[in-house]
């Protein structure tokens, strides 16, 4: 549980954020140096540097962090600021050459959504995601003829990060999403995101994005699956603020009526508990009913472990391997179904199947296995 002081910086971490995404004008909390240092880097953990930027240089200068902390901020923000030039620049190169090849494209969460804030270069960008027509061996093939990658390696729902120009990372994607572990629901939801992303509209920085209705779902079901595996951060949680932001009741309505059916109502309900009472959505906004108890589930993972999961203090030794593979990750997927239960027990058949498998392949090859079994 988190000690009193911490609690007391996050609230102030979230009065920050609500004053940079202009649901606020007031910041009226005092911060020590340390303090600032603390909300610099839990900025940095969150991937939220140049958003809370806008926050930062807004105050009075009574207010203002540290000069030293202040102008690494700026120079900060000013790098996030060129790089989402770089990536949209990039966005649109790849839409027109994969036109050129006769192919539908659709650029996926990063640069998608960066064009919802008011600001359109503060969010701090990863890699480019874009969505290719045609399966994973067509575009396979025509990634290897475009020249645009050297060799195939298969992640998921994509086609591994490869380097494009100007050493930006781009994972090409022969399918909408990675979808939810349930294998059921899944196969509903990827079904219905594949049918929803021929529907694109071109932007003014020149490359395609899908529908809302698709983003609202596609991007909930993204939530999910990082936070049943590695971990989820603020950055798609303001993304998500900003895409409801954008979004009709229309939209809205038709999107909570496939959340059962896709398996994303937990998770839905979390979300809504977050932005609502955290980030000050308006309730004619959520898609649904907030769920207070998951939400803070929701909330706790994201300041364990950051950006996806990055800073969560996992322990590497060798002679534990045994305890974590069959006591923690068990124990961690049982408070999970907590959560879900549908997901959480599809998580641990996954786990006994891969095991199982794992298991059969060593026999026969004569190799230990529990090398190869995935957490």
């Amino acid at each position: 549980m988190k000690d009193t002081k911490q609690i007391c910086r996050t609230e102030k971490f979230y009065k920050l954020l609500r004053l940079a995404l202009g649901q606020t004008q007031d910041f009226s909390v005092d911060l020590s140096d340390d303090d600032w240092m603390w909300m610099y880097d839990e900025a940095e953990r969150q991937t939220l540097v140049g958003i809370l930027y806008n926050g930062v240089k807004s105050l009075s200068e009574d207010k203002k962090p540290p000069f030293d902390v202040l102008m690494q901020w700026a120079y900060d923000a000013d790098n996030i600021r060129r790089l989402n030039e770089k990536l949209n620049s990039e966005a649109a190169r790849l839409t027109r050459l994969f036109a050129e090849q006769g192919c539908k494209t659709a650029i996926l969460k990063g640069q998608a959504n960066a064009r919802l804030y008011p600001d359109k270069f503060c969010r701090q960008p990863g890699d480019i995601d874009i969505w290719v027509e045609g399966g994973f061996e067509k575009v396979s093939n025509l990634l290897l003829k475009m020249g645009l990658v050297e060799n195939v390696e298969k992640c998921g729902c994509h086609i591994g990060g490869h380097i494009g120009s100007d050493n930006i990372v781009v994972e090409y994607h022969f399918r909408p999403s990675s979808g939810v572990i349930n294998s059921i629901t899944n196969k509903r939801l990827l079904c219905w995101l594949e049918n929803e992303i021929m529907s694109g509209t071109i932007t003014e920085q020149g490359f395609i994005v899908p529908s809302m209705r698709f983003a609202i779902i596609m991007q909930l079901a993204h939530i999910q699956h990082h936070f049943f595996t590695y971990g989820i951060g603020l950055r798609q949680i303001c993304d998500y603020y900003f895409l409801l932001n954008r979004t009709t009741k229309d939209e809205r309505k038709y999107a909570y009526s496939l959340l059962w059916r896709f398996g994303l109502l937990n998770m839905a309900c979390a979300l809504m508990w977050l932005l609502n009472k955290k980030l000050g959505l308006e309730e004619d906004k959520m898609l649904c009913k907030p769920d207070e108890s998951r939400g803070k589930m929701l909330e706790r993972k994201i300041f364990e472990g950051g950006n996806f999961g990055h800073y969560v203090n996992r322990k590497e030794n060798k002679s534990c391997k045994l305890r974590q593979l069959f006591y923690e990750n068990r124990l961690k997927s049982f408070r999970m179904m907590q959560f879900d239960f549908r997901e959480g027990v599809w998580i641990e058949l996954s786990f006994w199947k891969n095991l199982i498998k794992s298991i059969f392949l060593s026999i026969i090859q004569g190799k230990s296995y529990l090398g190869s079994v995935r957490k």
